[in-house]
């Protein structure tokens, strides 16, 4: 039946029966139905209707409206909105002086209907008009000539507006009415200074309760249009306006009146953030400004804990960051003249943001629901924020600041200090040094000094200790002498279940940074962490950092050390894993599995002792301090070797589990990955006995896409090792052999499997472009398939299809096979290419597409040209918006750019906002 109807509303025959629709004896939602039919036809099929009719159908509209003026709201409003796109679509040739028109006929007295009644109509029609617009289909040029003609109409509006707000005997119906119609003109940029006077009439109405709401909007929206700073003199008699409110908003602070302190706090942080620099430059006027900040500031602190007691403060928090960067923006001595006004302020709010991020008392915090600490938490991230944007403006002189209120609150013997006040000067800390160098700041061996002394006897509290402790993470690393200080902290935290986020997290920052420091405390930390796996204290992901943290520490350890702390560490979840092999496969031993697999994977993530040479290779050596281990066989790889029978074990029971398969998800790189290091290593030559193992698992198609990043990795180790390279090449070509199966199936329900395969294509290009000789690889249904590939509509797969081609397109010169599928082919390629560039794929791809296009020129320079020319030909190919001359221009700047990758870059960006209509306009700038 919906389908139906929209069908009737678009049919030629709506013209008809829209009117009978419309009758009197009709019940509401018929009316509407005929209402919106009549809209749809006049917005979307406009050229239907011959010139000769545009007379009679207004008049038409106006008796309708007239009709409904005293009737169902929703009819009329709907009545109004085909008037209103009448109007846009005759405008101004057709009908000029529609808005006088407008008015002049619902003013006369006649029809029967009450003047209130026709004034509510008018009004409403004034309304929907600029809103319409806003809206409507015109093409650009139009939209262009209907928005100065609608300029030319507010002098037609803004008397009558005037008039109805002013009389004192206008209903308030009919001011709120006011209201909205100059909320909905002041978008179409009308002049700030031709409607001030109604903007302070707004200011008078925010003392009608009825019309707070509305005038709030109205003043809004007038004042933060882009084009009202350019009056300054009307900007600057708001600003008394403004001040004008604070009596009104400590009554309703008083009162609890949340809506009023919302709407306030809305018009004064209107005005001083779109307008901040406008106001900062009237020096003679710094005065009312500073007082305007000062207001926002209260707005800031308002009494009450968000988001139960007030919902007001947030609003304010980005003036702060405006503010902040108008003042930082001048030149140096007039910015030094505002840093002397204004850094007190800002030293202020950061008194003023630190005591709204105090939690309330735990009773209080107790009663909250799950959604208001929820709110809170962001809130307090918000604030966070905004401490650290705050310390560019105040720099070292803020952390002192914070770490003498500490000082002063921790050695304070005479008064109970509250834990939360404790831990709000701690965030604060930790917000600024989460994302601020602190190593060179003077303060910090205080703070770390101070935080044993804290009496921690709260979750919160304990919480940010924690975090705060891991933000300071990397000072710790180069002061190691104050490791002693918090680490027993952290591993006292390990053991409760309610710190389990930040003090697991807290001590995998540790072990990363402070790695070559901490052998002295290996034993320790190793016991406290093992215990607390065995108790099974934390949640799974917890688990898993926890051994990360376990892998960087026991990579700073000597070999032996390495192998008796491994040994102690996963023997038992090696029994553990023995037993579960032998079970039968059930959804219980499923997640211990997975649990196990996942334990192992991570410590071998970060536990792999070539680092050390791999970061000298990068010219950043370890530290002096870290002695690198003797020479020996790799812990990872000794392990490895130990279990692999057991995990093919596991493999073959679990084969059509891509959970429990799963080998690089659950951690990037994986155990496989984290095996990259010499390909002299006896452990790496431990892998090629499963190969065969692999190749069983892949004759049961469709391959799952952790076998093919498996494959990815065997092929990254081995491919450029002779004696590893038949096995590596069996697989390689069995792999591929199994997926194009898929491709053949349909492989649009594989994206992820597609998008694995493209990379492994990519990787054996890379590292043995030989692979791609063999006779039994089937070279042209490959490159078939990364065409197909580069339609998906899956961003990662599009990504890495774009690299397959960039790696396969430099080897035409020496990969034979590779040059005949590029030759017979390569137009396909083109044509997919330009496809997405038209506006087949997302613009965040245009990157990936220019490569591929770059990569083209640079290589078969010749033949570009000439797939270029043909694929471009078709009309309206890869987009109807473009000319045969864009279309030109845009070869000839491909052609000519066979050097500078970037410039490709832009030429397609540009040419993808040609094609997708977004050329010149404010959401393409933003994107």
């Amino acid at each position: 039946a919906q389908k139906w109807l929209m069908q009737a509303q678009v049919s030629p025959q709506a013209w008809q029966f829209c009117w009978a629709l419309l009758s009197p004896d009709k019940v509401p939602e018929i009316q509407y139905f005929g209402a919106s039919a009549l809209h749809t036809k006049i917005s979307r099929y406009w050229s239907d209707i011959p010139t000769d009719q545009y007379e009679s159908l207004k008049s038409q509209l106006f008796s309708q409206i007239a009709c409904f003026s005293s009737g169902s709201k929703m009819v009329l409003t709907r009545l109004c909105v085909a008037l209103a796109s009448l109007a846009l679509n005759t405008m101004p040739e057709a009908w000029p002086g529609a808005v006088a028109e407008m008015v002049r006929v619902f003013q006369e007295e006649g029809g029967g209907v009450d003047g209130r009644a026709r004034c509510l109509a008018l009004l409403e029609l004034l309304t929907v008009l600029p809103e319409e617009f806003q809206t409507s289909r015109l093409p650009q040029y139009r939209k262009g000539q209907v928005r100065g003609a609608l300029g030319r109409e507010w002098g037609s509006v803004c008397p009558l507006l005037q008039q109805l707000l002013r009389r004192a005997d206008s209903p308030g119906a009919v001011k709120a009415r006011v209201l909205r119609c100059l909320s909905s003109w002041v978008l179409l940029d009308v002049p700030l200074n031709e409607s001030e006077g109604l903007v302070h009439d707004c200011f008078s109405a925010l003392s009608d309760p009825e019309l707070f709401d509305t005038a709030v909007e109205a003043i809004v929206n007038a004042i933060s249009q882009p084009d009202s700073q350019r009056y300054v003199n009307t900007l600057l008699k708001l600003v008394p306006r403004v001040l004008a409110l604070q009596d009104q908003l400590r009554e309703a602070v008083q009162n609890g009146d949340m809506e009023t302190c919302h709407g306030i706090c809305r018009i004064a942080v209107t005005l001083g953030e779109n307008h901040s620099r406008t106001l900062l430059e009237q020096v003679d006027h710094w005065q009312s400004f500073l007082a305007l900040v000062n207001m926002i500031m209260f707005c800031t602190g308002i009494p009450g804990h968000y988001p139960v007691n007030e919902t007001t403060s947030s609003l304010t928090l980005t003036f702060w960051y405006t503010l902040q960067d108008e003042i930082m923006s001048f030149e140096s001595d007039k910015q030094a003249v505002y840093l002397q006004v204004y850094r007190p302020v800002y030293f202020q709010l950061v008194d003023v943001l630190l005591h709204k991020a105090q939690f309330p008392s735990d009773h209080e915090y107790a009663s909250w629901s799950s959604d208001e600490k929820e709110q809170f938490r962001i809130y307090r991230v918000d604030i966070s924020d905004t401490l650290m944007y705050v310390y560019e403006m105040l720099g070292a002189e803020l952390l002192s600041n914070l770490y003498d209120k500490l000082g002063r609150l921790l050695t304070n013997t005479e008064q109970p200090t509250s834990w939360q006040h404790t831990e709000a000067l701690l965030y604060g800390f930790q917000s600024i040094a989460e994302t601020i160098d602190v190593n060179y700041s003077d303060v910090i061996p205080g703070l770390i000094g101070l935080i044993p002394r804290i009496s921690i006897n709260n979750v919160q509290l304990a919480d940010t200790v924690m975090f705060t402790i891991g933000a300071l993470a990397e000072w710790l690393a180069d002061h190691p002498v104050m490791l002693s200080s918090v680490l027993p902290l952290v591993l006292q935290a390990l053991g409760n279940p309610d710190l389990s986020v930040s003090s697991v997290s807290t001590l995998k920052k540790i072990c990363r940074e402070c790695k070559y420091d901490l052998p002295p405390y290996a034993t320790n930390i190793v016991a406290v962490s093992q215990e607390v796996l065995i108790k099974q204290i934390h949640k799974t992901s917890q688990c898993m950092w926890l051994m990360q943290a376990l892998g960087f520490l026991l990579s700073a350890l000597p070999v032996e050390d390495i192998l008796r702390n491994l040994h102690s560490l996963i023997t038992p979840y090696i029994q553990q894993l023995e037993k579960l092999a032998d079970e039968t496969p059930n959804p219980s031993n499923k997640l211990a599995i997975i649990h196990i697999l996942g334990l192992l994977s991570n410590l071998f993530t970060t536990l792999d002792i070539s680092k050390q040479d791999d970061e000298s290779a990068d010219g950043s050596a370890p530290p002096v301090k870290a002695t690198p281990p003797p020479p020996g066989p790799n812990p990872v790889v000794v392990v490895l070797q130990q279990v692999f029978a057991l995990i093919q074990k596991v493999l073959s029971k679990w084969l059509n589990d891509s959970q429990v398969v799963e080998v690089r998800r659950h951690a990037e790189p994986s155990p496989v990955s984290s095996l990259c290091l010499r390909p002299t290593h006896l452990g790496l030559r431990c892998f090629t006995g499963g190969l065969c193992h692999l190749r069983e698992i892949c004759e049961d198609p469709p391959l799952p896409s952790d076998l093919l990043n498996c494959s990815f990795q065997m092929v990254h180790i081995f491919a450029s090792e002779t004696d590893h390279f038949p096995p590596i090449k069996a697989l390689f070509e069995l792999v591929t052999s199994v997926t194009l199966s898929v491709f053949q199936q349909g492989p649009r329900d594989h994206p992820d499997i597609v998008d694995s395969f493209m990379q492994l294509q990519a990787q054996a290009l890379k590292r043995k472009p030989d692979l791609f000789l063999s006779e039994s690889l089937d070279v042209k249904a490959v490159f078939h398939c990364g065409i197909l590939s580069l339609k998906f509509p899956e961003a990662p797969t599009v990504k890495s299809t774009c690299l397959f081609f960039t790696e396969l397109l430099p080897h035409c010169s020496d990969v034979p096979p590779l040059a005949r599928v590029v030759q017979e082919d390569g137009k396909l390629l083109v044509q997919a290419v330009l496809e997405g560039i038209g506006g087949g794929a997302s613009r965040s791809l245009m990157d990936q597409f220019a490569e591929v296009l770059f990569s083209l020129n640079k290589h078969c320079f010749s033949l570009l040209a000439v797939w270029l020319k043909e694929a471009l030909q078709p009309p309206g190919f890869p987009s109807s918006r473009i000319t045969t001359e864009q279309k030109d221009n845009f070869s000839q700047q491909i052609l000519r750019e066979r050097v500078n990758k970037r410039r490709v870059k832009d030429i397609v960006k540009e040419f993808t906002l040609l094609c997708r209509g977004l050329h010149g306009t404010e959401y393409a700038a933003e994107y």
